[in-house]
């Protein structure tokens, strides 16, 4: 296959080529895009040199089959036309086109089938947050409609990206010297510190990242009627998302069914052994596949309640792979250009 990469120069860029070659995803052609600024960098993949190009308004696209996106969205925007014009597939991996319904989202684990709906030759990829909470809805789902998620998220610094990572690492460098701590990416100081604010204040009060994850999981899940509600915070770790989440179900679900669920399922391995203090932690998950599933329980407050904690690699399951997932649920199942 003819595969781009739009935004190869950035953190989720550089995933897309490490988890391509992970996946042994079949790749006849590759080419590079991004800016002005990053147009003529090079980079290696599978023993062969690569040059980016400059994206542009152009028919470049006319020969690539798909097209990973991940460059913001007011570039997929404007480039949605030029890239899909000659019927290239284009994964993005902005939040510009998420909740379009001629657009659809997906996760392959519990929506694959959606993604051959794409009258637009556009497929979105969910937010991060987003994505490992639905994997690990899924299977307790299919035991018993949810019908109620409590979620709060602790978001490592590479959800904003290379430059946010850099800077965290910079602080406390900083802070070791003595030295004032330099605040570009975050709205305060992260290191020894945790943030209650991710994107912009929305009129509700929610942010835009806590309502993505209100909109996106009752798109993904086709449960129009399910009510989410979510604080999301920037904690300082480097990589790696973790979630405390609560739910509830229409019926009763035992942990041992949903234990049992969970081993089952697809993409999600289980950590949970309290007794021998084992649980998923982002130290350990960082630049792993899979969702991590541990401290399953019980709640307390709620008969049909259930409460876990998860920790998935933003970087990889939270943008580059389930993007590529995407493509190679496509095409296990019969998908042409």
């Amino acid at each position: 296959m003819n595969i781009a990469i739009v935004g190869a120069s950035g953190a989720v860029g550089q995933e897309f080529l490490r988890v391509l070659d992970e996946q042994n995803f079949p790749i006849d052609n590759l080419t590079l895009f991004g800016s002005s600024r990053s147009a003529g960098s090079s980079y290696t993949f599978r023993g062969k040199e690569y040059i980016v190009k400059e994206l542009k308004h152009n028919d470049d696209f006319k020969d690539i089959d798909i097209a990973f996106v991940s460059a913001g969205g007011s570039t997929s925007i404007e480039f949605a036309d030029t890239i899909t014009r000659y019927g290239t597939l284009m994964i993005d991996n902005s939040s510009a086109f998420r909740m379009e319904n001629d657009v659809p989202l997906v996760v392959p684990e519990v929506n694959g089938a959606d993604a051959f709906n794409a009258p637009r030759h556009i497929i979105a990829n969910p937010n991060c947050t987003t994505i490992q909470m639905v994997v690990a809805l899924k299977p307790i789902h299919d035991l018993s409609p949810i019908k109620r998620v409590h979620v709060a998220t602790y978001q490592a610094a590479s959800g904003a990206g290379a430059a946010a990572m850099a800077e965290l690492v910079e602080q406390h460098a900083q802070l070791t010297r003595g030295d004032k701590p330099t605040i570009s990416k975050f709205a305060y100081q992260l290191a020894y510190n945790v943030i209650p604010h991710i994107d912009v204040f929305t009129d509700n009060d929610y942010t835009k990242e806590e309502m993505k994850m209100n909109r996106e999981t009752k798109k993904i899940m086709h449960a129009p009627n399910l009510e989410v509600s979510a604080t999301c915070v920037r904690v300082p770790v480097m990589r790696a998302h973790s979630e405390a989440v609560w739910v509830e179900t229409a019926e009763p679900v035992s942990v041992d069914s949903a234990r049992e669920a969970f081993t089952n399922a697809e993409g999600i391995v289980m950590i949970d052994e309290p007794a021998n203090k084992r649980y998923p932690m982002p130290l350990e998950i960082a630049g792993k596949d899979p969702v991590f599933v541990g401290r399953l329980r019980r709640d307390l407050t709620n008969e049909c309640g259930l409460s876990m904690w998860l920790v998935g690699d933003q970087i990889k399951k939270g943008a580059a792979l389930n993007a590529v997932q995407i493509a190679q649920y496509l095409i296990a199942n019969g998908w042409k250009r």
